[in-house]
């Protein structure tokens, strides 16, 4: 029986680039950062409020995405926050665009989608 989510898998174009963006703007904790000689590749594991979550990898040349946001795959990425309003805000001061804040028809709570430096969608979605 599956009982929880074990990680996500995320293959970057710029390691720096985007291990910045994931521990700085982001915030998430580095629990563990490995170099893969034969691989030619970093992998980067890292955490939420302590708990894992994430493996960045880097490879030489790996390929664009496709289309964005309906390519097959992975759709996005989305994280709850407390206020999405804050959060906007502190994105624009590291210099990411989010769109509009929309509310979810559904729940009638406030969500809105940005991009990592590779240009997948990440959501924060209000609690």
């Amino acid at each position: 029986m599956i009982e929880n989510v074990h990680h996500i898998a995320i293959i970057c174009s710029d390691y720096e680039r985007s291990k910045s963006f994931y521990t700085t703007v982001l915030g998430l904790e580095v629990v563990r950062e490995v170099y893969r000689e034969g691989r030619q590749s970093y992998k980067l594991d890292l955490a939420l409020n302590g708990r894992y979550i994430i493996e960045l990898f880097s490879f030489p040349h790996p390929p664009k995405r496709i289309s964005r946001p309906e390519a097959t795959g992975l759709r996005h990425l989305a994280f709850e926050v407390d206020d999405i309003g804050k959060e906007v805000l502190r994105l624009k001061e590291h210099g990411i665009t989010a769109e509009a804040i929309r509310i979810d028809e559904l729940t009638q709570k406030r969500y809105t989608f940005f991009s990592d430096p590779d240009d997948l969608p990440i959501e924060f979605y209000e609690t």
